[in-house]
């Protein structure tokens, strides 16, 4: 397999770069982590297939609107193979998608449980999960040519992206500055809530970026994040993405 350096140029489409993701071996400790958590499972899966491999994003590829979170969780994206599905976190996303209108179900429990995201693509810096959900600086560089490249092939439809965490909007910056858009200078801080206009670099519409804080177990619990402040950080990114 190619390094994503090398591999992620290559794809002339989104459905041929969801396909050269999951083949993807760049960095040892994440490899041995998420094959480790497929083979001995949790108990409450231990019956069930894990993925076990990096994951794609998930959503249609003309969507006017990105999510971008963190990386996979071990018995979430690493165990069922999509983004946000199956775990926790993924249950407050999903119901809020669904509650402003951008997803076609509450619940995103499996890659064949029909749901639809609409207008939306939801992907990561990191595609594989990292033990303690914390990747490092060097695996979180050596994946953003996925990362890179898909944003590149949403462009022409892109116009909003919402940002789950400072990991993810630290990590997106650079990205959208390779893929076409000016960042301002002091480059702007992470914060829930937070909303900045990026300009393109020459012809091409402007991205609208938005900040909220991701929807991790801890965050939600201790009411850092509530449903209510998703919902409305979705709904801002809903208008400036012209769905709503």
């Amino acid at each position: 397999m190619r390094r994503p350096d090398e591999a992620a140029p290559t794809a002339r489409t989104i459905d041929d770069l969801d396909e050269l993701i999951p083949a993807c071996r760049a960095c040892p400790r994440l490899v041995a982590w998420r094959e480790e958590v497929a083979r001995t499972k949790r108990a409450a899966f231990r019956d069930q297939d894990y993925w076990g491999r990096p994951v794609p994003g998930f959503g249609p590829a003309d969507a006017p609107l990105a999510i971008v979170g963190l990386a996979p969780a071990a018995h979430g994206g690493n165990r069922t193979g999509r983004m946000f599905t199956g775990d926790p976190s993924g249950d407050v996303l999903f119901s809020a998608l669904h509650e402003v209108g951008l997803s076609s179900r509450p619940h995103s429990t499996g890659r064949d449980d029909g749901t639809r995201l609409i207008g939306v693509r939801i992907t990561a810096p990191v595609r594989c999960a990292p033990p303690a959900n914390k990747p490092t600086p060097a695996e979180r560089d050596e994946c953003a040519p996925w990362l890179v490249r898909e944003v590149q092939l949403l462009r022409p439809t892109l116009r909003a992206v919402v940002v789950l965490g400072g990991f993810g909007w630290s990590a997106l910056l650079p990205v959208l500055d390779v893929a076409g858009w000016r960042i301002p200078r002091p480059r702007p801080a992470f914060g829930h809530g937070a909303r900045v206009e990026l300009p393109a670099k020459g012809a091409g519409e402007p991205l609208v970026l938005f900040g909220s804080y991701h929807v991790s177990q801890r965050n939600v619990q201790t009411k850092l994040l509530t449903p209510e402040m998703l919902r409305d950080v979705l709904l801002q990114a809903k208008t400036a993405a012209g769905l709503g």
